[in-house]
């Protein structure tokens, strides 16, 4: 199945134009920033700074991945809310996501003008889908094997990794699709370290070409990850590396949207992948012509 146009909100995107979503995280615990993006003001700026080094989506999160202190639906719409209205304001062609797996969440946003809802939690609230049909907007369809929200996996176990991605993150995007999400707005996610191990997701990595070939786009959430700590034997403020050559791959492979800390080390890596693979002109090409 052919890759096709990516729409949302008001932008589109090729089947050959890699998109970055970066990551503004409004919680005070983020595992990689530690709440440097808490309070409106550096969350602005770092959003100015992303669509500058050429981020076409901004992913906002009211709730960090790990487990932590107990964060109401109430509190995350407080934190998110607001902002996406601000964002909204400020930059009206960004593709604004929200980090949620609350429907209610999803709800608020929506009113104020977010394109895109991230479910990386699987599904885990139906009525998610439900919300992003009714406002017409994308949604991220993510495999976190059965976990519950915030938790680490333990233990968990695969017959095949893949076959099981493929199971869940194409039934939750069907399902969407059913519901009258539109289809060219649905990606999916193999959920890298949700609900895995650090060999399913380097497996996930390598097989990620399966979920290609079924011409839905595939969004990937590499950054900073554990599974590259682990892989490397890196902490969190080194992983950037073991990140960016996780990236290339992905690009390789044919993943069309990449959630990210560091945007502009992303676009180099990105430009690069793309135009060895013939989909992009070198940006300057004198040598050997003057």
């Amino acid at each position: 199945m052919s890759q096709g146009t990516l729409r949302l909100g008001r932008r589109e995107f090729t089947a050959h134009e890699p998109v970055i979503m970066a990551i503004v995280n409004r919680t005070p615990d983020s595992f990689y920033d530690q709440g440097a993006t808490f309070r409106d003001e550096p969350a602005l700026a770092r959003v100015e700074q992303a669509v500058a080094e050429g981020a076409a989506i901004i992913d906002i999160g009211g709730v960090k991945a790990g487990p932590g202190d107990e964060v109401s639906a109430a509190e995350e719409a407080r934190r998110t809310v607001g902002f996406v209205a601000e964002v909204r304001r400020r930059f009206p062609d960004v593709v604004i996501s929200v980090d949620t797996w609350r429907h209610e969440v999803g709800e608020a946003v929506c009113e104020v003008g977010a394109d895109l809802l991230n479910d990386a939690w699987g599904g885990v609230d139906p009525k998610l889908a439900e919300v992003a049909a009714r406002y017409g907007v994308g949604l991220v369809c993510t495999h976190a094997g059965g976990a519950e929200p915030r938790t680490r996996p333990h233990r968990v176990t695969y017959d095949d990794v893949m076959a099981d991605i493929l199971q869940v993150t194409l039934g939750l995007a069907e399902r969407a699709v059913g519901l009258g999400v539109p289809r060219e707005s649905v990606l999916i996610d193999p959920g890298h370290d949700f609900g895995k191990n650090t060999r399913h997701s380097l497996e996930a990595t390598r097989r990620l070409g399966e979920m290609v070939e079924t011409g839905w786009p595939v969004l990937v959430s590499l950054s900073n990850k554990d599974f590259v700590g682990e892989t490397l034997d890196r902490p969190v403020k080194e992983r950037v590396i073991g990140t960016l050559a996780t990236t290339a791959v992905s690009a390789w492979l044919g993943a069309r949207v990449y959630r990210v800390h560091e945007v502009a080390e992303t676009r180099q890596v990105l430009d690069m992948v793309s135009t060895i693979a013939g989909h992009r002109a070198p940006t300057v090409a004198r040598r050997g012509l003057a």
